[in-house]
């Protein structure tokens, strides 16, 4: 099979679970992946080091510079079309932009001809990039100076608090992977040509990995419902108001453990809610933990809470990976109402949708968990077969493999 390319930030990284996931199915399909990380990872990931052999890191020190230069000299040609393309972006980008922003692309181009050198050698003939911003920016040029392909999946910051040249890219890539109806009508609605190429790819896991446990949600008998959540501590998950939440049901006589698995930069104010709600005993904070764990955290309990909402910047989630692990183990699901969620998670069918603004609205909903067996093994047998059906990684790798055999075949026709 024709190699190809996975570009990504930082790759791999261990929150970033749907990125390797995609390219081990790919190389167990027999597809030759090369990694990309654009920035050299800080730590090794355990468990992960088969996708570190061989990596190739864009920006790794200086070295960069010198390949960039080696390679505008050997090909002279595409470097110039290259150059031509990036100072039209940079003076017409189809979209708001700062002027930083704007003469960062230089850069980014430049680092696309590092990046292309580095692959040729490798015969990639097409690139697709995790992330619609600096990932699929670097990537783009790339393919552009080696000829070939690209392709990205956009997600949440990316598309929004960080959004660059979108409206260039959804015209130039061979094909978008969007991971929600949702995504699929906000690019269109950007750059309507695109509509032909947007494709729905959802990040999809790997439903025989994770354990359907029927009977958790009728065990749980008298003792306090235990609940998990799992992300990083920032504001758009709504872990505030899931503790504010949790006050208020104290206080109505509730019992409950809740588990938070994550860090980030609310995680002080997050310890000093818990404390102002009197709910700390109850409260444990977990810091960053690996992948095993989470998978031993799902199988040990009896609900799971993501309250997340639209944060003060305008950022907001797509459909984290960690709904569809924790609905695919057979937890219930406590999930903010946002347009892409609702396309894993229906009210009252598959899981509880809630107002993550609304602290009552996520008391309410944790207190009918708690209060209701039935409601829990309901929700979970319908959770996990929305999954299956939908968000399976074997589903959406085929729907990859369809993709980039049409634009491989389309490219060498």
């Amino acid at each position: 099979m024709p190699t190809i390319a996975y570009i990504s930030s930082i790759l791999p990284a261990r929150s970033e679970t749907f990125v390797y996931r995609e390219i081990r199915e790919l190389r167990r399909r027999g597809w030759d992946v090369v990694c990309v990380s654009l920035n050299a990872p800080t730590e090794a990931v355990a468990g992960l080091e088969d996708l570190e052999r061989d990596r190739v890191v864009v920006y790794d020190g200086l070295n960069w510079v010198g390949d960039s230069i080696i390679e505008s000299v050997l090909h002279p040609i595409s470097s110039a079309i290259d150059l031509m393309h990036v100072k039209l972006d940079a003076v017409a980008p189809g979209e708001s932009m700062s002027l930083p922003a704007r003469a960062k692309l230089f850069v980014q181009c430049a680092a696309g001809g590092a990046m292309a050198r580095r692959l040729r050698e490798r015969g990639v003939k097409h690139i697709h990039c995790h992330f619609a911003h600096a990932p699929t920016t670097v990537g783009m040029y790339a393919a552009m100076q080696l000829g070939v392909s690209f392709s990205f999946t956009g997600h949440a910051n990316d598309l929004f608090q960080r959004r660059a040249l979108l409206r260039r890219k959804l015209q130039r890539a061979a094909f978008v992977n969007c991971i929600s109806e949702w995504h699929r009508d906000f690019y269109i609605k950007i750059e309507p040509t695109s509509a032909a190429k947007c494709h729905i790819v959802r990040c999809g896991v790997d439903v025989d990995a994770w354990k359907f446990r029927a009977e958790a949600n009728a065990a749980a008998g008298n003792r306090p419902i235990q609940i998990l959540t799992v992300c990083r501590l920032v504001e758009k998950k709504g872990v505030d108001n899931l503790l504010r939440g949790l006050g208020k049901v104290a206080r109505d006589g509730g019992t409950f453990e809740m588990t938070i698995a994550g860090d980030g930069p609310q995680r002080a104010a997050l310890e000093a809610i818990a404390l102002e709600e009197n709910i700390q005993p109850s409260v444990k904070f977990l810091g960053a933990v690996d992948n095993e764990r989470v998978r031993h955290l799902l199988q040990h309990s009896d609900a799971f809470a993501l309250p997340c909402r639209d944060d003060s910047s305008g950022d907001r989630d797509g459909i984290p990976v960690v709904l569809m692990e924790a609905m695919a183990c057979g937890l219930p699901v406590i999930s903010g109402d946002l347009p892409a969620i609702r396309e894993l998670v229906s009210h009252d069918r598959s899981g509880l949708l809630v107002d993550g603004t609304n602290v009552s609205s996520i008391a309410e909903s944790i207190a009918r968990l708690a209060g209701n067996p039935a409601l829990r093994q309901s929700l979970a047998a319908a959770g996990r077969q929305r999954v299956v059906e939908e968000f399976s990684l074997s589903e959406n790798v085929t729907r990859i493999e369809r993709l980039l055999r049409h634009s491989l075949s389309t490219d060498h026709s």
